[in-house]
């Protein structure tokens, strides 16, 4: 289904991401895939001796799962919040020639949880406002700018990104800042809809995902009992990574005529109250 294809998927931290199943059936379905994961680039200026540790660490550890687990797939460097990074990214693919089929928007980030607990709203800084908002929403409108200008990513192509039901509404397990930002991931996806399907005949959407501890996002907030409350709401029971990876192919799939979707793909957990 996706010979002679190339897709962008973000958000790869380890094996059990869910990025990494997405671009697993992609590369099944034919497709090629590159791989972006956080590490030190010529970027970054005035970094702490830790700073640049945690960097190359990070970045090694996403190498390491993407070679074991996708094999030859591509990797790349890509700091969402430098827009030098991003620029030249996208000029690279580019010199490159490559052209782009979709992108996987699994970026997320939230320094307002820490070890299983969520700061209250009131007392979050603008600070990590910012940044998660930054890093978990507006990443999708610059990394979508540059990637256009560069006329990487191509006209029919297809964006999708990752959300959860407390973008929609408090659950039983509250996210509060990070939320927020999900929220906004949604909002700017509907209106991307518009805009890039009039400009480019491009598809964007979105799709909301079950709780899931096997991410480290998932692993920071919730815990077992979490999961097995999720797991009894939801009419069929928490979805599994590949019900998500499977959806996000088929959004793939050329010549759709889907978009400006927010789709849920877990177990029917968003319709119970």
């Amino acid at each position: 289904m996706f010979s002679n294809t190339t897709f962008l998927i973000t958000g790869i931290a380890d094996k059990h991401s869910l990025a990494m199943y997405v671009a697993k059936e992609i590369i099944k379905q034919g497709g090629k895939v590159i791989c972006t994961g956080l590490g030190p680039s010529a970027h970054h200026k005035n970094l702490s001796d830790k700073a640049k540790m945690f960097l190359e660490k990070n970045f090694q550890d996403f190498k390491r799962a993407v070679t074991q687990e996708l094999g030859s797939a591509s990797v790349e460097i890509l700091d969402v919040t430098l827009d030098d990074n991003i620029d030249s990214f996208a000029r690279n693919l580019s010199d490159k020639n490559i052209k782009l089929n979709g992108l996987l928007h699994a970026i997320a980030m939230d320094k307002t949880i820490r070890n299983k607990e969520v700061k209250p709203l009131l007392d979050v800084t603008k600070e990590e406002f910012c940044d998660t908002m930054d890093v978990s929403a507006y990443s999708l409108i610059r990394l979508t700018h540059y990637l256009l200008k560069y006329n990487v990513l191509q006209s029919r192509a297809s964006i999708c990104s990752l959300s959860y039901i407390a973008a929609a509404k408090v659950t039983f397990h509250p996210y509060r800042n990070i939320s927020i930002a999900k929220a906004a991931l949604e909002r700017i996806t509907v209106e991307l809809a518009d805009e890039l399907g009039r400009s480019h005949n491009i598809r964007v959407n979105v799709v909301r995902f079950s709780p899931y501890m096997g991410s480290k996002a998932g692993n920071a907030t919730l815990n077992e009992k979490d999961i097995e409350t999720s797991n009894k709401m939801s009419p069929l029971g928490n979805a599994k990574p590949m019900d998500l990876a499977y959806e996000i192919v088929h959004l793939f799939r050329p010549d759709l005529r889907i978009t400006g979707e927010i789709r849920h793909v877990d177990g029917g957990y968003h319709i119970t109250g």
